[in-house]
């Protein structure tokens, strides 16, 4: 089992890092997920018999990794679950994609399921509202590939690499609406900000990826104000 990283807790919340390839909640797979991950944290740690509440109040994608909040209520599930339903929670993702986009843009689509082969496509009135805005924070040259700073404001299923891929710059390693360049997809969720649901204090969280694989083509540095 991963070894869990938690940012921050105390009897409201959790905020933890989601590794990359865990699933956020578990299906049939029977694979290990985040969920059952952050569960077994608070058993163990408080020593504590019985079931363990824990509310999944929004998910990452399975390939993707980064910062999560759960609730260790159900006070503060339904407070957050309300907060990411109006929008006022702010996530931000880091990702590579292939090419050179316009240096920073916001982008507005409706999506709509597949049926299919379970995959989202764009449309122009129909489905659901996606909204980003985005910025080209460094540029690759020799592998024509680019790292964005992506400002979520819809959180639609596969929204970004849907919303890149159909204007030509997939995602980097996204077998689904990309190519099969890597196994793994450079999609990051690294700033997580919101109001504590119970103290009404506003809070703010940080991960980067790990300086590794195509993250390691790319200065981290050129990345400023992450939080504003």
């Amino acid at each position: 089992m991963n070894k869990l990283e938690v940012l921050y807790e105390d009897n409201h919340i959790i905020v933890v890092v989601k590794p990359p390839n865990v699933l956020s909640q578990g299906d049939a797979t029977g694979d290990i997920d985040l969920l059952s991950m952050v569960k077994m944290y608070i058993k163990e740690k408080y020593h504590k018999k019985g079931n363990v509440y824990i509310g999944l109040v929004h998910r990452l994608d399975r390939p993707v990794g980064g910062v999560m909040v759960f609730a260790r209520s159900s006070k503060a599930a339904s407070r957050l679950s309300e907060a990411i339903r109006t929008h006022d929670i702010t996530k931000k993702y880091l990702a590579v994609v292939k090419g050179h986009p316009p240096m920073e843009g916001e982008w507005t689509d409706y999506l709509q399921k597949d049926s299919d082969n379970n995959t989202r496509v764009v449309t122009e009135k129909e489905g659901k509202l996606a909204k980003l805005y985005y910025r080209v924070i460094d540029y690759n040259k020799d592998l024509d590939l680019s790292l964005v700073d992506i400002n979520l404001e819809t959180g639609r299923h596969h929204q970004i690499r849907v919303q890149f891929a159909s204007r030509g710059y997939p995602l980097y390693g996204d077998q689904r609406y990309g190519t099969m360049i890597s196994k793994d997809i450079a999609l990051h969720s690294y700033y997580l900000e919101f109001t504590h649901p119970v103290k009404k204090e506003k809070m703010s969280f940080t991960h980067l990826p790990d300086k590794k694989g195509i993250w390691n083509s790319f200065d981290f540095g050129k990345i400023e104000d992450c939080g504003n």
